[in-house]
């Protein structure tokens, strides 16, 4: 059965119907609750500390409540999925489609959190955690297959090392959790 994605917040790929399995990132269920606990938790101690100094008012409750939002919204990681030719990545409010089968860069966004940017031959563009390709063998065995597409037409000009990088280090953590399980570390 055929997937049919939907427009894009970039206009591309509106309609674009491929076929084949789509991969999805299997931890982000729990990093989703992960959130809201966390969001919970903050909401439910600042409420708590208010009230027992006797300080709880609707003008603080709002703004604790405010707080907690932000937090959840800023904890809350992007839904990555692969399909055949496209990777998608759904935030709270936005979805950001490339077509991974004609990316013209891959590039690194060194920081506090690392980005892998993508960027395709129609100007779509995808900021996405690398940590999800490593935690998720099946998205990683899916961009992989279409990024060598990429290298043979030729579209990639920049970015095979960013994608041997990332391949070397998906390999390094397969392993290491091979040798963990086997018992061997």
């Amino acid at each position: 059965m055929g997937r049919r994605f939907t427009q894009s917040a970039t206009g591309a790929h509106a309609g674009a119907e491929h076929r084949g399995p789509i991969a999805r990132d299997i931890h982000w269920a729990g990093e989703m609750r992960s959130a809201i606990g966390v969001a919970s938790l903050l909401y439910s101690a600042l409420l708590a500390m208010d009230a027992g100094f006797g300080k709880l008012d609707a003008t603080r409750g709002a703004l604790w409540t405010g707080l907690a939002a932000l937090l959840f919204v800023v904890l809350l990681p992007s839904r990555v999925s692969v399909g055949p030719g496209l990777l998608s990545a759904r935030g709270l409010l936005v979805a950001h489609t490339v077509r991974t089968d004609s990316l013209v860069s891959v590039r690194w966004s060194d920081g506090v959190a690392q980005r892998m940017i993508l960027r395709d031959t129609e100007g779509s563009q995808v900021e996405i955690d690398p940590t999800v390709l490593a935690r998720n063998p099946a998205m990683w065995r899916r961009l992989d297959t279409d990024t060598r597409t990429s290298i043979r037409r030729g579209t990639l000009l920049c970015g095979e090392t960013a994608l041997r990088r990332l391949a070397e280090r998906i390999d390094r953590e397969t392993a290491l959790t091979v040798f963990k399980v086997s018992g061997l570390q």
